[in-house]
């Protein structure tokens, strides 16, 4: 029996990385009957096959930290949430519908901000402003610059990560920079799993060289918060939640209740508009597809 990781699934296979070596796999009958069927990022234990130290079994998956529907992947330590300081421009809406997500499902988001080479206006200070003060870690990196990835090797080694964010942000391109001889295509689907129109599009985990994996993977950054209920929608922007105790009313909103602390803290500055903004538009949508079901 050894322990290894799942790094792919594919057609009812399962390849497991372990201190000896890959293997692949099949899954036990019982986890299909228990509804539990491996994910990529399960550890598990693997029993050899008798006639090929290259192929098994996986006979038990072991407990998940962390549970993704959609894509099918578990136990990801930290969601690496990408954007560019300059060109594009920084979508803070769906940064913060990023981090909602990342609260929702228990992952830890860091912040990174690509292109400081090109931040002449110094975008990245008010990022800091914005972020750091919701309890958040960011850092900033360049592809351009001598040792511009570093601080991010640090953080991406021994753990999990997905990468996630928009299009032309340069995922791809610090990729290629933190893991030599990755070779992704930059602007353009992962050529390392083959992902295209005619290609079967799934999940993998993507060793890394100095320790830890990266998670490739299609659709992730397709994401709505539609699933989540405005208790929990409330519960996933932490400057609030810090200050949710002292609202007048234990059900308050923070839209436009008296007493609110939330909506003293924004007047005050403590809390930052564009953060507040997102909420408010979160909670609305909700409310507006509350509404349309009852038609």
């Amino acid at each position: 029996m050894v322990d290894g990781i799942i790094y792919k699934a594919l057609s009812g296979f399962y390849y497991v990385t372990t201190a000896t070596g890959n293997l692949e796999c099949r899954a036990r009958g019982v986890f299909r009957i228990q509804k539990n069927s491996p994910l990529v990022g399960d550890y598990v234990e693997v029993e050899i096959d008798q006639e090929s130290d290259l192929k098994g079994t996986i006979v038990k998956i072991k407990e998940r930290t962390v549970e993704f529907k959609r894509p099918a992947v578990a136990n990801v330590d930290q969601a690496l949430i990408v954007f560019a300081l300059k060109n594009p421009t920084p979508n803070l809406n769906l940064l913060d519908k990023l981090l909602v997500m990342c609260e929702n499902t228990g992952i830890e988001p860091i912040l990174v901000l690509n292109k400081h080479d090109l931040d002449d206006a110094n975008f990245y200070a008010e990022m800091t402003k914005i972020y750091e003060a919701s309890g958040y870690k960011l850092i900033k990196v360049s592809t351009k610059v001598p040792g511009g990835t570093d601080a991010l090797k640090a953080v991406l080694k021994d753990k999990i990560s997905v990468f996630c964010g928009p299009s032309g942000v340069g995922k791809s391109s610090i990729l290629n920079t933190v893991q030599q001889g990755l070779k992704l295509k930059t602007g353009e689907l992962s050529e390392k799993i083959q992902r295209g129109k005619h290609t079967t599009r799934h999940t993998e985990l993507v060793a890394l060289s100095f320790g830890g994996f990266v998670v490739d993977t299609p659709g992730f950054t397709s994401l709505a918060i539609d699933d989540i209920e405005i208790d929990v929608i409330k519960a996933c922007f932490p400057e609030f939640q810090a200050r949710a105790d002292k609202c007048r009313f234990d059900d308050c909103l923070h839209i436009d209740e008296p007493g609110c602390d939330v909506i003293r803290s924004l007047d005050d500055g403590e809390i930052h508009f564009s953060r507040y903004q997102s909420y408010k538009q979160f909670i609305y949508q909700k409310k507006e597809d509350r509404r349309k079901k009852s038609w």
